[in-house]
């Protein structure tokens, strides 16, 4: 089991690193016989992004929150931060990025993925629904994780439906075993004590509604 300070991305001690790609040494096993599983079928999986560090998605969120990096909306047009109050902001930005030391990706039980395969040279990866979709650069590997995931005991998309809170995200995989052990210990207290010290934009707003936050967009159910 994750201690506070790595579940909350301040300690890397429980990661192993392949490639500038961090994830839990149980995680690292499961993908790869994943992986395995995806070449027969001529897909070469490969991981876009696992292991971020609290202070990487705190340089995410403030980029966010300040207009310095762009929010977009469910149908891919961009939000338009300035005409918003700040409640309206945080909510614009959970929507596709955690808070930092609410991210799953801390654990090095996630990570997002996608098919080299399926990619021209040139093709700049964005991880966006459209890619996902079944006429998606990245349809045949979507629809074959469908059929993997239904019988895996290994991973799930833990944002495979849209509950109000996080989009959905077809390429976000979560680790099961340690996944689920890890949101079953997280608490709202451990997420406070976690921003509390940090340069927060918008942690008024965040406090005032961390509750709710928790609910909403970390608490996700077990499947």
């Amino acid at each position: 089991m994750l201690n506070q300070e790595q579940l909350t991305g301040r300690d890397e001690s429980h990661l192993q690193w392949q490639d500038g790609i961090g994830l839990h040494p149980d995680c690292w096993a499961a993908f790869d016989r994943l992986r395995e599983q995806a070449a027969e079928v001529g897909i070469d999986l490969c991981i876009a992004s696992g292991f971020r560090s609290f202070e990487r998605q705190l340089a995410i969120w403030n980029a966010k929150a300040r207009g310095e990096r762009g929010v977009h909306d469910d149908l891919g047009e961009p939000v338009d931060m300035a005409a918003l109050d700040d409640e309206r902001r945080m909510h614009a930005i959970m929507r596709y990025s955690a808070l930092p030391g609410g991210s799953r990706h801390h654990w090095g039980t996630d990570l997002d993925i996608y098919d080299a395969a399926a990619m021209p040279a040139d093709y700049q990866l964005q991880l966006t629904p459209q890619e996902y979709a079944a006429d998606g650069i990245f349809g045949a590997l979507a629809a074959w994780l469908d059929g993997q995931l239904a019988e895996s005991a290994e991973f799930y998309r833990p944002y495979a439906t849209d509950r109000g809170g996080v989009a959905p995200e077809p390429w976000h995989l979560s680790y099961r075993p340690l996944a689920q052990d890890c949101a079953g210990c997280f608490t709202v207290e451990m997420l406070r004590d976690a921003l509390q010290s940090s340069p927060l934009e918008l942690s008024s707003t965040v406090f005032h509604n961390l509750p709710g936050i928790f609910e909403r967009y970390i608490a996700v159910p077990a499947l």
